[in-house]
């Protein structure tokens, strides 16, 4: 049986692959999947960098602002979501673009990683509750280092479930099945001094956009500060400047620093997969090589 065709596109943060994924979709009569555990959710998005309408281009665009962001959206619910939007898109004709910073869910989506199904463990989750992420980090460096690289270790809620699933298999699982997608995964390569740069304007526009005033919203709307602090980066250090725990300084020369390890850890994340096709951002072979993909 013939596999469905999908493009994807990935790059470390403040890459260009939001507008890249809509010149594609536009050029190859596509439409766009986002592959990013936060905007899903509804009401997160200069603090997740999403795409606004006017972005979009008339361009259609999925599993955006699809969860509550006081329940948690898992990477299997992104498989389910994600296979009946290419369903959805492929049965009109159009080609999926998938583009997005969260890897972990287009690889779970390719079914290079599995979801394990272990059970919550609460006596576990009880007896690691009681530690902070230094901890928690610390102990999952040790039992599962391939995974301690590419976590948020400042996330509690995944650094406990990590240790879950450690705890019930050895760890976190990687490689299980064939893809069922023929696919062609574009990289767009950015020197590091100009993403950089790119991460420090994109922060202080999302700052005057309104960023603090979006995550003082969504605590009066009645997401917690704990919440927000799993949420990680932008609304863990806004949360924390609107509690006087940093200045406003503080928060904004920490979010950037922050910003530049997650970026780093994104291209750790990466660089492990041989079939990612790598491009210097604007190169117009980007478009011949999915022309001949296609």
């Amino acid at each position: 049986m013939k596999k469905q065709k999908l493009i994807i596109i990935v790059g470390p943060t403040s890459s260009g692959k939001t507008s890249l994924s809509i010149a594609v979709a536009k050029r190859f009569n596509g439409e766009v999947i986002s592959a990013d555990s936060r905007q899903v959710y509804r009401g997160m998005d200069l603090g997740s960098g999403k795409v606004t309408v006017e972005e979009m281009d008339d361009i259609p665009h999925h599993l955006l602002d699809i969860a509550d962001p006081k329940d948690v959206y898992t990477a299997d619910q992104f498989r389910v979501d994600a296979t009946g939007a290419i369903e959805d898109i492929t049965s009109r004709g159009k080609v999926p673009v998938i583009a997005g910073g969260t890897f972990f869910y287009i690889d779970v989506l390719l079914g290079k990683i599995s979801t394990p199904q272990v059970s919550p463990n609460e006596a576990l989750r009880e007896e690691l509750e009681g530690k902070d992420t230094m901890e928690l980090f610390k102990i999952l460096k040790e039992k599962d280092p391939r995974r301690a690289e590419t976590i948020d270790q400042y996330n509690k809620v995944r650094l406990i479930r990590a240790l879950e699933i450690v705890d019930a298999l050895g760890s976190v699982p990687k490689e299980i099945k064939e893809t069922p997608y023929d696919t062609l995964t574009i990289g767009i390569d950015v020197p590091k001094e100009e993403l950089h740069h790119n991460i420090h304007v994109r922060l202080l526009e999302r700052i005057e956009q309104g960023m603090i005033e979006e995550v003082a919203r969504l605590h009066e709307e009645g997401v917690s500060w704990e919440r927000l602090e799993d949420l990680g980066l932008e609304y863990r250090y806004v949360a924390q400047y609107l509690q006087e725990e940093i200045s406003k300084e503080e928060m904004l020369r920490i979010l950037e620093s922050e910003i530049r390890k997650f970026a780093k850890r994104q291209m750790t994340w990466l660089k492990r997969d041989k079939e990612i096709r790598w491009f210097k951002k604007g190169d117009p072979q980007i478009l011949k090589e999915i022309q001949k993909f296609l």
